[in-house]
């Protein structure tokens, strides 16, 4: 197995990177056995061995069916021997975000940053299977997570502090272990809430505009769309998660102080991923809503709009009856018409309808019938 990646950790002492799976359990500490997804479709077999050798039992065939299927949600699923938790990541698009970046800093149209946020929130599913001394972890390939972690993991047994001042400790456990890599993947959707926030404010300024016509229908439903799949997604990661930390109360009671120290800790690292979690849910929401509000308020300009000009033309409309009505009586077919073969009669005529004209006009804006609702 080209990518199989082998890790033997020892709380708070070490991390060593194993060329193959050793033939049994280790003494002291854990393993990690780190594989693509491509290697372990076409490797099954390989990693039952090693799973039954390291772990005491093989994975079950509907659970290395979940494992292997890249369209399945995050979900969590368990025996007596072992847990099988799937979280679904952001899939990262390197050489699409580069060239957004570059449009960036060129001023390139907007359309290819929206297609690059839009691309940005598909996911892929990775997979741990939790035994008590090893944990497998079956990623996609690419899987720049993974690889983040084990520079973090190998950076955190060389005694390299996080921050200034901090010094952070190894896992203690597979669980633990587990829960920081899904940590760092729910870090990707905290991390994506300013593109999508960015993205919403200029549909929501292209939506204010009232003298102006917005045509980018197609694209403000692909961005609605993908928050409501990210929306979704979240669901499916908090499910999972939480279906999981309810599983700690089946596992056997600590029998010593610094087992349940480790608990704890679990908890405690459990439930500041789904505050992740649900972070990412409320801002989803949010932007959400304010979507759907701009769509409103987009559509109550263009009503308030389209009420002026019906209106401007309605008074413009009144000024013009009464003198339609002066000359339709004039222009009857009639011999003894008052004022018709006048020599002034024309003029009078005239400086009437004049008269009535600016009167009517002005009692329209006195009345303000014909200024407009918008602030320019």
């Amino acid at each position: 197995m080209k990518s199989l990646r082998v890790f033997h950790i020892r709380p708070g002492k070490s991390v060593e990177e194993l060329a193959m799976p050793p033939d049994e359990p280790p003494r002291e500490g854990y393993l990690w056995l780190a594989c693509s997804h491509d290697d372990f479709v076409a490797e099954t077999e390989s990693v039952q061995t090693f799973c039954l050798r390291l772990g005491g039992i093989r994975i079950l065939d509907l659970h290395v069916s979940d494992l292997s299927n890249l369209q399945l949600p995050s979900h969590l699923d368990y025996t007596s021997d072992y847990d099988v938790l799937v979280f679904r990541r952001l899939a990262l698009h390197d050489g699409l975000q580069n060239e957004a970046a570059s449009t960036r800093e060129q001023g390139a149209p907007r359309r290819l940053k929206e297609v690059a946020v839009a691309l940005g929130v598909e996911t892929v599913p990775v997979g741990f299977v939790l035994f008590d001394r090893l944990l497998l972890s079956v990623h996609p390939e690419p899987c720049v997570v993974h690889e983040a972690y084990i520079r973090r993991l190998l950076s955190l047994a060389r005694g390299e502090p996080r921050q200034p001042g901090s010094l952070a400790r190894l896992p203690a456990s597979p669980a633990e272990l587990m829960l920081r890599v899904t940590s760092l993947m729910v870090d990707g959707f905290l991390d994506l809430r300013k593109h999508l926030t960015r993205q919403l404010e200029h549909w929501q300024q292209r939506l204010m505009r009232p003298r102006k016509n917005f045509d980018r229908w197609d694209a403000l439903l692909r961005s609605r769309q993908v928050l409501h799949y990210l929306d979704e997604c979240c669901e499916d990661q908090s499910n999972a998660l939480a279906s999981w930390m309810d599983t700690l109360d089946d596992w056997p009671v600590p029998g010593t102080k610094e087992s349940r120290h480790e608990r704890e800790q679990l908890l405690v690292r459990g439930r500041d991923v789904l505050e992740h979690i649900e972070r990412v849910a409320h801002h989803v929401r949010r932007l959400e809503q304010s979507a759907e509000t701009a769509v409103q308020i987009h559509f109550s300009i263009q009503s308030n709009r389209t009420n002026d000009v019906m209106r401007a033309l309605t008074a413009v409309t009144a000024v013009f009856l009464p003198l339609n009505l002066i000359a339709g009586i004039f222009g009857m077919n009639f011999d003894s018409v008052p004022w018709l073969h006048g020599a002034h009669s024309f003029w009078i005529t005239m400086g009437i309808m004049l008269l009535i004209a600016f009167g009517l006009l002005g009692y329209f804006v006195r009345k303000n019938y014909l200024s407009s609702t918008e602030d320019d």
